[in-house]
């Protein structure tokens, strides 16, 4: 049974823009990206746009004028515009869970104005901001003190999925940027080993916990909570203060202050801040903790300025608009599975993580906004690793495999760490390789090079493998804001597009309510209840039992 909503535009394939797509698909199946260089000598500066601070070539791509053109003509017939429109305004526009999907107002300007449901949000987003700004700067000042008067050196966050990702990727992104006196920890997965080796070598006296949970009731944030504060209290003595070493991101007061954390120690949030599009929100307090809250806002105003190029600027020199269009184009005419991402900078050693949840929690989806089954394949698999390693993992199947991967190139021009001709060296390594995966090496040039022709087959490059490829200035509170902002409103619209809610994540729920039955089982001292199981988990769950001795 489908359910209409005010943006059910129902499936993407009955629609004249896809028709099109298709048979212009076919009409280029044959072009290569080196035959559309050859033919068209202004294709680089046409495809190119500049955003926010990036600076982006989609030239290196199996696309034309034409093809761009019937993707802006999907993106509107789709409803595209009139969405971003509702997002930005406040609109309920994700159904399923009957929110507004507001992560733009976390970084609108101070002195900007929301009103939704009679609340202006900017309002109550920046007395938050000056709440953990206060904070912050309390902690970074010394005036916080632990239980024995001791200033905070050490800082644990403690959340899961957006309540970790985000914070870790920006501050591993931004650490040079940190109070490089003070150490940033981050645990997240329920596996003690996590909370172990992050409080190995601390200091109790001199550590503060960020204990990231909206409902804080979350399994494996509040397992490792628990953890932590007997790890406190075994170092400091059972009548150790909690509240001088625990702060609490949540929005249930009543369960923080049964932890006995102080609830004027409390950062909440509201139910249309997303997990995954949280890290602008009191969600990145342990950020601010890091880079301050000076370096936080600038933060926000690089995702400011991608939101509003996203809002002022046509379909057609739209850069997320346009990337995400990119992607529908290989994923649904080109059968492209994965997408990668491949940041030219150490730093950014976690953003392909981030991106994954950001992605596939978003667009994982086979269910249209009516209830109705998608008619396209949706989200690709998203994954990456910084350059050059990547260079000696897997672009070897990049350059020959049997699979078609888009790819997005990410670098810097000025380095933070200007260290002899490394940077040199590792910029020459990015253009080559996105231009080697466009063009390849034919067996002619093999030939014209001296390879003996027994060699040609295992040497020739196919190239026509599509890139963008992203240009910043130097890697900033700003730049990151952007790109992750950028990637945001990828998604936002490819989600339009295949007709997806692209803000809930119903997908994740029954495997955690399956774990909570099986629980009881594997801890039980008499003979377990696996009746509500299959004969292969039960078998494993005996195991494992016998194996722990019960």
């Amino acid at each position: 049974m489908t359910t209409s909503t005010p943006w059910d535009r129902g499936p993407v394939t009955a629609g004249p823009a896809w028709q099109a797509l298709a048979a212009h698909a076919r009409e280029v199946g044959g072009e290569t990206i080196r035959g559309l260089f050859a033919a068209d000598h202004g294709r680089t500066s046409r495809m190119t746009i500049e955003a926010a601070g990036v600076h982006a070539d989609l030239s290196k791509h199996r696309a034309t004028e034409r093809t761009l053109r019937l993707l802006v003509a999907l993106a509107e017939e789709r409803g595209l515009p009139d969405r971003i429109d509702a997002m930005v305004s406040g609109a309920r526009i994700n159904t399923t869970e009957n929110r507004s999907v507001l992560h733009t107002a976390l970084r609108a300007p101070r002195g900007a104005s929301l009103v939704v449901d009679g609340e202006d949000v900017v309002e109550e987003v920046h007395a938050s901001l000056d709440r953990m700004s206060a904070f912050a700067e309390r902690v970074r000042g010394d005036e916080w003190r632990g239980s024995t008067g001791r200033p905070i050196r050490a800082v644990v966050n403690i959340g899961i999925g957006g309540s970790d990702l985000g914070p870790v990727m920006s501050y591993r992104a931004l650490r040079h940027l940190s109070r490089r006196d003070m150490v940033f920890r981050f645990v997240s997965n329920v596996d003690g080993t996590d909370i172990a080796e992050a409080t190995f070598d601390l200091d109790p006296a001199e550590t503060l916990f960020i204990v990231s949970s909206k409902t804080f009731t979350t399994q494996e944030t509040m397992t490792n909570a628990h953890t932590a504060r007997s790890w406190l209290r075994s170092g400091l003595g059972p009548d150790a203060d909690v509240a001088k070493h625990f702060v609490a991101v949540s929005t249930n007061a009543v369960e923080v202050e049964a932890f006995g954390i102080d609830p004027a120690a409390m950062f909440g949030f509201w139910e249309w801040v997303g997990g995954r599009y949280s890290m602008d929100s009191a969600i990145g307090l342990s950020l601010m903790l890091a880079i301050g809250p000076a370096g936080f806002r600038d933060l926000l105003a690089g995702f400011h300025a991608m939101d509003e190029h996203l809002r002022r600027t046509d379909l057609d020199a739209n850069l997320p608009v346009l990337m995400g269009l990119l992607g529908v184009w290989y994923r649904g005419f080109f059968g492209a599975q994965t997408h990668v991402v491949l940041p030219y900078d150490q730093y950014l050693e976690r953003f392909p993580a981030y991106l994954q949840q950001l992605t596939m929690e978003s667009n994982g989806k086979s269910v249209r906004l009516d209830g109705g089954p998608v008619d396209v394949d949706t989200s690709a698999v998203w994954w990456g690793e910084p350059g050059t390693n990547g260079q000696h993992s897997f672009f070897q199947l990049l350059h020959q495999g049997t699979a078609l991967v888009p790819a997005d190139f990410i670098f810097f021009a000025q380095p933070v760490n200007d260290v002899g001709d490394h940077h040199d060296k590792l910029i020459s390594n990015v253009l080559a390789q996105a231009h080697v995966l466009a063009y390849g090496r034919t067996a002619d040039e093999l030939r014209a090079e001296g390879v003996p022709e027994h060699l040609l087959a295992h040497k020739v490059m196919p190239g026509n493998r599509p890139s963008t490829t992203l240009m910043l200035d130097r890697l900033t509170p700003h730049a990151l804001g952007s790109l992750v902002a950028l990637y945001e409103h990828v998604v936002l619209t490819q989600g339009v597009v295949w007709g997806v809610n692209s803000f809930d994540q119903w997908g994740v729920e029954l495997g955690k309510v399956m774990a909570g039955r099986l629980l009881p089982a594997l801890q039980a001292d008499d003979v377990p209840d696996l009746s509500g199981v299959d004969a292969s988990t039960a078998s494993l769950a005996l195991r494992y039992r016998a194996l722990r001795g019960r």
